[in-house]
């Protein structure tokens, strides 16, 4: 385990101001980024009986997810195959029997084939089974259904499980917290007047950390010093001594989650899983967010607070636990906001610099910069 981050000396350049505002630099995003990586879509307990489904926006695309009557998750484009209406028009719903196109009637199975459509009997030769909805690719990982658009999507363990992997130094690190098993505490979503990008390189580093989130470095006194955990391999950020667990005030929370090893007791883990998914790992409750880019400017993200099922059966007050983190959500994407701006001015035509405790970020920029070219 790096027990020190890795920089280098001086000063490094960022993206250019144009990488944030650039309408043609986002549409390459949606393409060559999000509709060719696995992208954390919904999660699996969202969607518990057969003809539940929700719908995301994965960059140009709207994808439909069902729970079919087999029990599996499957994915789709939510686009009729008759004349290209969206089949399912609001953001989640539950179906009876089967997907429905609201315009001209066709109907699909949940696990898309085509099952009926008016007088199509009365055309020859039509094969039902090529007039199916576009399949998606869908694996389902730490209790979220992940999609990816491409015809061949990449190893989902080299992209997905091995940059966790990477980033913690331990492939059974983040399963010992089970987070699949874990129970949904609460959900909030923010609209951030921000580009995606500016929002991953802000979870990225903790040079702000001192100046904008004090009650996270109450309890989490080394991000004072300016280095976030994933400038380290395998390092997970120490409890203050007088924080008893990770809530806004540093009272109790909720006890250790079974199974979880000693080194990771008291202690704050964080990755960023590319694109568009930051995970939190605590003792006692897991936080995840997926972000939804929807334009240069614009990014919806969704916060799962994650608990042991007895917590939440039990009734237990979790809003400490909860405020901290969204807290520093609010003051993270305010800042974000009083960037964007900023990204359109002469000033930053070139961009701008990251100084040594934030030279991990331009591993960001090439892999960024990678996927574009």
């Amino acid at each position: 385990m790096t027990t020190t981050p890795i920089t280098r000396a001086g000063l490094l350049p960022t993206l250019p101001g144009s990488a944030y505002t650039d309408p043609a630099t986002f549409r390459r995003e949606q393409e060559l980024i999000f509709e060719t990586r696995w992208f954390c879509a919904v999660r699996a307990g969202d969607l518990l009986t057969p003809g539940s489904f929700r719908t995301v926006t994965v960059g140009r695309e709207n994808v439909l997810i069902t729970r079919a009557r087999d029990g599996a998750l499957r994915a789709f484009l939510n686009v009729c195959r008759h004349r290209g209406a969206r089949l399912c028009t609001e953001e989640s719903g539950q179906v009876r029997r089967n997907l429905r196109c609201p315009y001209h009637a066709w109907t699909y199975g949940l696990d898309g084939r085509l099952v009926a459509a008016p007088n199509l009997r009365d055309v020859p030769g039509v094969d039902r089974a090529e007039y199916g909805l576009i399949g998606v690719a869908l694996r389902e990982w730490l209790g979220y259904a992940w999609v990816c658009l491409a015809e061949t999507p990449p190893s989902f363990e080299e992209t997905v499980i091995g940059s966790v992997t990477a980033r913690l130094g331990d492939p059974e690190a983040v399963e010992r917290y089970r987070p699949a098993d874990l129970v949904l505490g609460r959900r909030i979503g923010y609209e951030v007047r921000a580009n995606w990008k500016l929002i991953v390189e802000n979870f990225m580093e903790c040079y702000h950390c001192a100046s904008i989130h004090p009650e996270l470095v109450q309890v989490l006194p080394e991000f004072a010093g300016g280095y976030a955990a994933q400038s380290y391999v395998g390092h997970g950020a120490e409890f203050s001594g007088d924080a008893e667990g990770f809530t806004v005030d540093g009272q109790a929370g909720f006890g250790r989650l079974p199974g979880l090893a000693e080194e990771q007791d008291r202690r704050y883990f964080a990755t960023t899983v590319r694109p568009q998914v930051f995970l939190n790992l605590v003792p006692d409750h897991v936080i995840l967010h997926r972000m939804f880019p929807l334009a240069p400017d614009l990014t919806r993200v969704e916060c799962d607070w994650l608990y042991a099922a007895d917590v939440i059966d039990s009734g237990a007050d979790i809003s400490a636990s909860v405020e901290l983190f969204h807290r520093v959500n609010e003051q993270d994407f305010a800042a974000c906001e009083r960037t964007q701006p900023a990204m359109h001015s002469r000033a930053y035509g070139t961009g701008g610099v990251l100084v040594p405790t934030e030279h991990h970020i331009t591993e960001f920029h090439h892999w960024v910069t990678s996927l574009l070219r």
